[in-house]
């Protein structure tokens, strides 16, 4: 497992960018499994009129199994991202149920790894898209490895949502909405896991102040909730976590 250079990993983004259907997708998330080191990489997305997408390195029989067993019901990864913004480390997520270890230990002898990082990503309207990297490793080296990459790897999930999005029929562009720059600190913030005693703190605000901030922010962008906006400012380009 590698931590890329940032000239690395911006030319690859940039081509990522340039991807005039979903094939420049796959092209681009099997060169970041590459670069990054891991054994798997996915992008994975409902849409608001439920159709799903998906691009990614499993295996075409563990997909397709996936699949035929309607394991979306029972996979903890997609249960435990639907309601959550903050990427989570697999271990985190709830595996105590007879089916959820059945799926853990059928993934595993499919080669997804004992080891995972999802970030989950809200689009407009109902959209739900969630990124993955998994591997086979041992506790240490994964954590270390979701530490020195937590950033570029949230970064990379928006990226590729925004990317999927500009391939959805029908798609209007909307207007993007200018936020203060108290607005845009407290909501880089709260994108980077901060709680908000932690973003006052940082900012030197009150936490009535603060929640000024993020009502204005949450209108501007109309966002239903907190979480919703800091997913719409990152997919408009509102903020940028470095």
């Amino acid at each position: 497992m590698n931590a890329p250079t940032q000239a690395h990993l911006n030319a690859t983004l940039s081509r990522l960018d340039t991807a005039r259907d979903t094939s420049g997708l796959q092209e681009t998330i099997e060169d970041l499994r590459d670069l990054f080191g891991v054994d798997h990489m996915i992008y994975h997305w409902v849409s608001a009129g439920g159709d799903q997408y998906g691009c990614g390195t499993y295996a075409p029989a563990w997909v397709q199994r996936y699949i035929e067993q309607d394991y979306l019901r029972v996979d903890p990864v997609i249960i435990g991202c639907f309601q959550r913004f903050h990427p989570v480390d697999w271990k985190r997520l709830d595996w105590s149920s007879k089916s959820a270890r059945a799926f853990q230990a059928e993934a595993i002898e499919h080669g997804i790894g004992n080891q995972g990082y999802s970030v989950p990503v809200r689009g407009p309207g109902a959209q739900f898209a969630l990124f993955t990297v998994s591997s086979n490793t041992d506790d240490e080296s994964w954590a270390t490895f979701t530490e020195e990459n937590r950033r570029q790897l949230i970064l990379i999930a928006h990226a590729f949502n925004e990317k999927a999005l500009d391939f959805e029929p029908d798609r209007s562009p909307t207007p993007t909405p200018a936020l203060s720059p108290r607005e845009v600190d407290t909501i880089t913030l709260l994108a980077m896991g901060y709680s908000r005693a932690q973003v006052a703190q940082t900012l030197s605000i009150s936490e009535n102040t603060l929640r000024t901030y993020i009502e204005s922010a949450r209108h501007k962008l109309g966002a239903m909730n907190t979480i919703h906006a800091v997913a719409r400012a990152l997919n408009q380009g509102l903020i940028v976590l470095t």
